[in-house]
């Protein structure tokens, strides 16, 4: 083998965990189109429940395949958790994509990780520093345009107000559910903890069903079905890329979900994206940007990723 060929298949070895990531963004955003069209037709609540326990299904084979044994108390304790503020994040942010485009939805849903590092101070005592203020700045200030946007068009009704309402409170639970999953990636895989994850968010939401269940036609059980396949898909390939790239690194790939979304929502449902909506959607992604760079080494050692099987992705409804 020549050392050009060598060298070739080396760069593509580096490239391929951001390929992946891509990929994996890709399909998630997929997901969210197939599970608007659920939504849409058979209402958020009985889309989520059903997506969470078919998800459920097709990945728990796997971790019992692996004989790692049940988890410890502690580390179900983590499960749980994450598990309800899974579900009602999921339900909420569906419910959201009933109301508003597709893209609109994932662009405000970016200030998550601004709001996150609120609460890694106040829970997991981290430091905020000044540029993640000035990026959390940014991103309130994208998301007031794009929400201005809406009201210069005159497209401010009632429903737009309980969707804006709807994923703001998601991206709260989204990012409270990034403090979780950081503690939770510590001591179990992205394997165990797709599982409990998808398994404890439906049987969360069920006690609901006398109240909010509608019985699914068969085209929306083919789109949950379809979403729920997706997801596991979709969850496995950036577990993969982040086991084998920083995340740091692979972090402003997540951002591509705006642009997936915005194919897939006019695709799936004709939606036009806005002048408002882009000019939002650059601010946030700049703001989050700026919060997620890595301040220069000092001398100190990158801390090794938890391998027990793969790094965990990052967390998605």
């Amino acid at each position: 083998m020549t050392s050009q060929s060598a060298s070739s298949m080396l760069s593509a070895h580096r490239l391929m965990p951001f390929a992946i990531a891509f990929a994996g963004v890709g399909l998630l955003s997929l997901m969210d189109a197939f599970m608007k069209e659920a939504a849409l037709a058979t209402g958020a609540y009985t889309a989520t429940v059903l997506r969470s326990l078919i998800g459920a299904a097709m990945i728990a084979p796997f971790w019992l395949a692996r004989k790692n044994g049940w988890p410890t108390r502690d580390v179900m304790k983590l499960h749980l958790e994450r598990g309800i503020i899974s579900a009602f994040m999921a339900l909420s942010f569906f419910y959201a994509l009933t109301k508003l485009p597709l893209a609109e939805a994932i662009a405000i849903s970016f200030i998550a990780p601004l709001i996150a590092l609120y609460f890694a101070n106040v829970l997991l005592g981290e430091t905020i520093r000044r540029s993640a203020i000035f990026a959390s700045i940014l991103g309130f200030i994208g998301t007031i345009v794009i929400i201005g946007g809406k009201i210069g068009d005159g497209e401010f009704d009632r429903d737009i107000i309980y969707g804006l309402a709807s994923l703001l409170f998601s991206a709260v639970l989204y990012a409270y559910n990034f403090v979780v999953i950081r503690r939770q990636s510590q001591v179990a895989g992205p394997v165990e903890i797709a599982t409990f994850h998808s398994g404890v968010g439906g049987i969360v939401l069920l006690p609901f069903a006398p109240f909010l269940w509608t019985a699914p036609q068969i085209d929306s059980l083919g789109a949950i079905s379809i979403a729920s396949f997706l997801t596991v898909t979709g969850a496995m390939a950036i577990a993969w890329a982040y086991a084998r790239e920083e995340a740091q690194a692979l972090v402003p790939i997540e951002y591509s979900g705006f642009l997936w979304a915005s194919l897939f929502g006019w695709l799936f449902f004709r939606e036009a994206v806005t002048l408002p909506t882009i000019a939002g959607t650059l601010l946030i992604v700049t703001g989050c940007w700026l919060a997620t760079r890595q301040p220069r080494a000092t001398g100190e050692e990158t801390p090794k990723k938890n391998d027990r099987d793969g790094e965990a992705s990052p967390p998605r409804p």
